[in-house]
C-alpha cells in the first residue's frame, strides 16, 4: 500500500498542499480529482520523486518509499512525452529495456499490449502518424510494458472515443486485479464513479473527501425522496415532518424528518392514484464534488 503522509508542498508563497493524506491500496482504482489547480498533478510529481515535498513522507507498506520501488511505477504524464518520430513498438522495447527486460521479453510484452489496446495494426507506425486518441493509447502501453509495482496516470483517459474508453477501461482493471495499486486523475467525473473502488477528492491542496464511492454516497447522503403519481402533488406541502423541494403536477422531491415521515407520504400517494416511483434520492460524484469543492 502507498501511502500519502502529511505532504505540503509550496512554490515561493503559494501553498499548493497542505497536509495532504491518503493512501492507494493494492489491488485497487483510486481516483484523484479536483479542479484546475488543486495539486494533482504536483502529488503524483512528489510520489515518483520528480518534486520534493517540503514536508511529509511518501511511504510503502509503512516504510519510506525507495528509489528502486519508484523506478517500477508505471507514469503516465497528463503532457505526452513519448518520441513523436520513432515507432510505436521500437519505443515500447526501448522502454521496457530501461527498466531491465530483455529486448525479446520486451517486445513480446508490447506487441500483447498493443492488441489488448486495439493498436497491434500501427505497431510499426511512427507515434506522430497516429491519431491523437491513438497517441493516448501508446502512452497507457508504455506505462504498462515493464509491468510495473504501482500505476500512477495523469488523465489517462483524455482524448478516447467511447470505444477506446471501454478497451483502456479493461486493460487498467485487470492491471489492478493483480495486486497492482492505481491512480489516476481525470476530469471525467462519470468515468470516475463508474471505475474506482477508492476516491479522493482535493481542492486548495486539501483532501476535502475520501473514501469508497458508498462510503462517500453514505457520508454526504441527503435525507431526500423522489414521488413521480398520477395525482397532483401539492398535497406533500402540508405533511409534518415534510419540507418539500420541488414539485411539478405529479412529481415532488422531498427531505423528510424521518423514514417514517417519508413513507407517510408513500401511503397517501397510493391512496390518491397510482404511484409510478418512490424512494430515495441517489446523489451522483458529480454532486458530492460540487459540494465539498465549493
Amino acid at each position: 500500500m502507498i501511502t500519502v503522509n502529511e505532504v505540503s508542498k509550496s512554490f515561493g508563497s503559494t501553498p499548493v498542499l497542505q497536509d495532504l493524506t491518503f493512501s492507494i491500496r493494492p489491488g485497487l482504482m483510486t481516483g484523484f480529482v479536483g479542479g484546475n489547480g488543486a495539486g494533482k498533478t504536483t502529488t503524483m510529481r512528489i510520489l515518483l520523486g520528480v518534486l520534493d515535498a517540503d514536508s511529509g513522507r511518501i511511504e510503502v507498506d509503512g516504510a519510506p518509499i525507495t528509489r528502486d520501488y519508484r523506478a517500477g511505477i508505471g507514469y503516465m504524464p497528463e503532457e505526452r512525452g513519448l518520441y513523436p518520430k520513432m515507432s510505436v513498438l521500437d519505443q515500447l522495447v526501448y522502454l521496457g529495456r530501461l527498466h531491465h527486460m530483455r529486448g525479446a521479453d520486451a517486445k513480446a510484452r508490447a506487441l500483447e499490449l498493443l492488441e489488448r489496446l486495439n493498436l497491434g495494426d500501427r505497431a510499426g507506425s511512427r507515434l506522430e502518424e497516429l491519431s491523437l486518441g491513438n497517441q493516448q493509447r501508446a502512452q497507457i502501453a508504455a506505462a504498462l510494458v515493464h509491468d510495473p509495482v504501482a500505476l500512477v496516470l495523469d488523465e489517462p483517459f483524455s482524448g478516447l472515443d467511447p470505444n477506446a474508453v471501454e478497451t483502456t477501461l479493461q486493460v487498467l482493471r485487470e492491471t489492478a486485479d493483480t495486486g497492482v495499486p492505481v491512480l489516476f486523475s481525470s476530469h471525467q467525473l462519470d468515468l470516475v464513479e463508474r471505475l474506482c473502488d477508492e476516491l479522493v477528492i482535493l481542492a486548495g491542496g486539501r483532501v476535502r473527501a475520501s473514501g469508497t464511492r458508498d462510503e462517500l454516497l453514505a457520508a454526504h447522503a441527503e435525507p431526500e425522496w423522489e414521488l413521480h403519481a398520477d395525482a397532483d402533488t401539492g398535497w406533500v406541502r402540508g405533511l409534518p415532518g415534510i419540507e418539500v423541494l420541488h414539485f411539478d403536477g405529479g412529481r415532488a422531491r422531498f427531505r423528510a424528518d424521518t423514514p417514517q415521515a417519508a413513507q407517510r407520504v408513500l401511503a397517501d400517494a397510493a391512496a390518491r392514484g397510482p404511484v409510478h416511483r418512490f424512494g430515495p434520492v441517489t446523489r451522483s460524484l458529480h454532486e458530492i464534488f460540487t459540494e465539498v469543492t465549493r
